[in-house]
C-alpha cells in the first residue's frame, strides 16, 4: 500500500491535504472536537507496521470496522 492510496482512503473519509514537510503529509479534517490530524510518511511503499499505526491513529476519528476492510492485513 503506498501512501497515495491511504490518502485516497482518507480523503473518502473528509480528510484534506493540509502541509506537507519533508517526506510527511499532514491530514486534516474538522470533526465534532474540532480539527483531526493525521500524518502520513510519503513513501511508495508503506511498511507493514506503518500501516497499522495510521490505521491506530485514523481509528480515533472514524470508527475501525469502517477503517477495517480498506486496512486489513493479513498475515
Amino acid at each position: 500500500m503506498s501512501a497515495d492510496d491511504v490518502i485516497a482512503i482518507l480523503k473518502s473519509f473528509g480528510f484534506q491535504v493540509h502541509s506537507q514537510k519533508g517526506s510527511h503529509i499532514k491530514l486534516r479534517r474538522v470533526g465534532e472536537l474540532g480539527n483531526e490530524t493525521l500524518i502520513v510518511p510519503n513513501h511508495k511503499q508503506l511498511d507493514t507496521g506503518t500501516c497499522r499505526a495510521i490505521l491506530r491513529q485514523a481509528s480515533q476519528y472514524i470508527p475501525e470496522e469502517e477503517l477495517f476492510s480498506y486496512f486489513y492485513i493479513g498475515e
